[in-house]
């Protein structure tokens, strides 16, 4: 008997992969979750029905996630990630020297224990003594802060369900509010290619277009991803990401990564057309 996995990307297109077991499979106080190990990619989370995470190409999306905010200001110290459960984006920060304080709010605890004992490739660096977890909301967590983070990073899942909260206006505000004058906000701004998902791009832009100075759009290729081309959302106080993007200083690191270099850096900034007009950029 052939077990399959298969995820409705819109109610005319599936995307599916074969699966050797399911080895997870259990109802928290906010969602199902799901963990397979799949011939092709490797352990596959799943909440809700929906893929968040691949071993195959999570690399992709958590390098990209972090590092270009870290590669446009070195001088980071204290970040904020909301979601992320995964651990993903925390294993990537840890990887620089220079922060001193990750503070990591996921609403489900869940997903945290979860993964730390099923996926440890993305989960490995929640245990680092710099990284501080908080369980709760993450709007509410970002409502008590003031002038504080150098970065946040908004690693949550789709504008459904519990990260419907992280696409308002309200909290791109308290974010706002949450950073230092110099601060710099990223997030999973989804993909422009199928309707619902590009109408949801659109909202979470304008939305952070009516609180930051800055606010960019840049994208990459997530294969289980719908369609593949996804979108992140890099918002700033001060800083643009290609004009201030330290490219020496990024370089002397010598942080080995799979897929970001500061080349590529550059051009994830340059969008399509047709990207260009569903977000009205340059009006």
């Amino acid at each position: 008997m052939e077990l399959w996995y298969t995820e409705e990307h819109t109610s005319n297109v599936k995307f599916s992969m074969k699966v050797d077991k399911q080895i997870v499979s259990l109802q928290s106080d906010f969602q199902r979750i799901d963990v397979f190990e799949s011939y092709e990619f490797g352990k596959v989370l799943v909440l809700d029905g929906f893929l968040m995470i691949t071993e195959k190409d999570e690399f992709i999306y958590h390098e990209m996630i972090v590092h270009v905010p870290m590669a446009v200001n070195p001088n980071i110290k204290k970040v904020l990630v909301i979601g992320a459960g995964d651990g993903g984006t925390v294993r990537e920060l840890t990887r620089y020297n220079n922060i001193e304080q990750i503070d990591m709010v996921e609403i489900d605890e869940k997903v945290v224990e979860v993964c730390k004992e099923h996926i440890p490739q993305t989960a490995c660096k929640l245990t680092d003594e710099r990284v501080n977890l908080y369980f709760e909301d993450g709007l509410k967590f970002v409502r008590t802060k003031h002038d504080e983070y150098d970065l946040i990073i908004v690693d949550s899942t789709d504008p459904f369900g519990p990260g419907e909260d992280l696409f308002t206006k309200e909290f791109y505000g308290n974010c706002f509010k949450a950073l230092k004058e110099d601060g710099i906000l990223v997030n999973q701004h989804e993909s422009p290619y199928y309707t619902n998902d590009a109408i949801a791009m659109q909202r979470a832009h304008e939305k952070i277009k009516s609180v930051f100075e800055v606010a960019r759009v840049y994208q990459v290729h997530i294969p289980t991803y719908p369609s593949g081309h996804w979108m992140f959302g890099f918002a700033s106080k001060k800083y643009d990401p290609i004009k201030h993007l330290n490219e020496e200083a990024w370089n002397f690191l010598n942080i080995k990564t799979k897929y970001y270099n500061t080349d590529l850096h550059k051009g994830s900034f340059a969008i399509p057309n047709y990207v260009k007009e569903l977000l009205n950029y340059d009006k």
